[in-house]
């Protein structure tokens, strides 16, 4: 039994039901909201592990939700969309969301990915991961902090997760599969455009230096350049 609290926010039954029966098959505590306003409470009230949040919902949608949850924490979250385009998904994720999934979705991958997020949430910097200066640009793991030519710089803790897995391979290509590895925690259950629009929001954090940035290498990844 993993004893850990997941919030499902879903004005579907079905939906909500479905999650729930194979989230407790695996040990997880299940709690329901079925809409924004109720999904707020709930996280406030109950303090979930992780939230898994629809976003076409009543009253308050969850691009909002993710918003409102967003500037107060990292809760994990995995977004649901019924819409088969990149819209929702980039919208999703530009917001802070963690995965997102299109519904109607497999019950199996959803646990898959739960178990994955809570992995890398969950898990503390070991002792070897040590304070890395990557020209003037300096990640602390244990503090979680960053500074770019000697100015503090906050990141999101999958930007951070992400800066952290460039610095340890300065220079080196790291495909996209590589990375949703090092920084999901899963391999590739996600799409390549979570490591893009993630990898878009670094950018922009490191504006500030004059020694570092992020390269392209067309049809395989990315890589840190000094």
């Amino acid at each position: 039994m993993t004893g850990e609290r997941i919030l499902v926010v879903d004005d579907e039954a079905n939906i909500v039901d479905l999650a729930r029966l194979y989230l407790e098959r695996e040990g997880f505590r299940v709690e329901a909201a079925s809409d924004g306003a109720q999904a707020l409470e709930r996280i406030r009230e109950q303090q979930p592990d992780l939230v898994v949040l629809d976003i076409m919902l009543p009253e308050v949608d969850g691009f909002e939700v993710c918003r409102r949850v967003r500037a107060e924490s990292d809760l994990p979250i995995i977004m649901l969309t019924a819409r088969d385009d990149d819209v929702d998904k980039i919208v999703g994720l530009e917001l802070g969301a963690d995965d997102y999934m299109t519904k109607p979705f497999n019950p199996r991958e959803l646990v898959a990915r739960v178990k994955a997020i809570l992995r890398r949430a969950e898990r503390a910097p070991r002792r070897e991961e040590r304070a890395l200066q990557v020209g003037d640009v300096l990640v602390d793991p244990a503090r979680r902090e960053v500074t770019v030519a000697g100015e503090p710089v906050t990141l999101r803790t999958k930007e951070f997760d992400l800066l952290y897995a460039f610095a340890q391979n300065p220079g080196i290509v790291l495909s996209r599969e590589r990375l949703l590895s090092l920084v999901w925690g899963f391999d590739y259950y996600g799409q390549s455009r979570t490591v893009d629009v993630h990898v878009a929001h670094l950018r922009k954090r490191l504006a500030g230096s004059r020694e570092v940035h992020i390269e392209t290498v067309t049809g395989v990844g990315y890589k840190l350049v000094v």
